[in-house]
């Protein structure tokens, strides 16, 4: 997924601020679900809720304003009930600015760990 960073996007000194290197993520794994055919409103609709159980980030480069980066998604790993995702975001020149890895859970509408069902599941398997 290619972004430009807007203004909105910074802290007072330019640079992204940490906490929207999430939001990236979250546009990266939405984006990544729907290219194989599954929407969020899609999975809510049948009882499904994919929430964030655990989060890593590693800071490796400034990403500025105005900058074009590159979001890199991929899945690490898949159960029943769980998706690893790892994501990566590189500048206009290639080079690796974040990295991050992202376990989301399956729950019901009850907030209870629930089976993703095994379309889902091999959907999101990695290839």
């Amino acid at each position: 997924m290619k972004k430009t960073i807007f203004y909105h996007d910074t802290d007072c000194g330019g640079v992204v601020y940490y906490g929207n290197y999430l939001k990236f993520f979250e546009e990266a794994r939405t984006l990544y679900m729907q290219e194989r055919g599954y929407s969020v409103a899609d999975l809510m609709k049948r009882g499904l809720f994919f929430v964030v159980a655990r989060q890593e980030v590693e800071y490796k480069y400034p990403v500025r304003y105005a900058d074009v980066i590159d979001v890199d998604t991929k899945i690490l790993e898949v159960s029943d009930i769980k998706i690893v995702f790892e994501n990566t975001i590189k500048n206009q020149d290639g080079r690796l600015c974040t990295k991050g890895k992202t376990m989301l859970v399956c729950i019901n509408a009850q907030g209870m760990p629930t089976p993703m069902g095994v379309d889902v599941k091999n959907a999101m398997s990695p290839k």
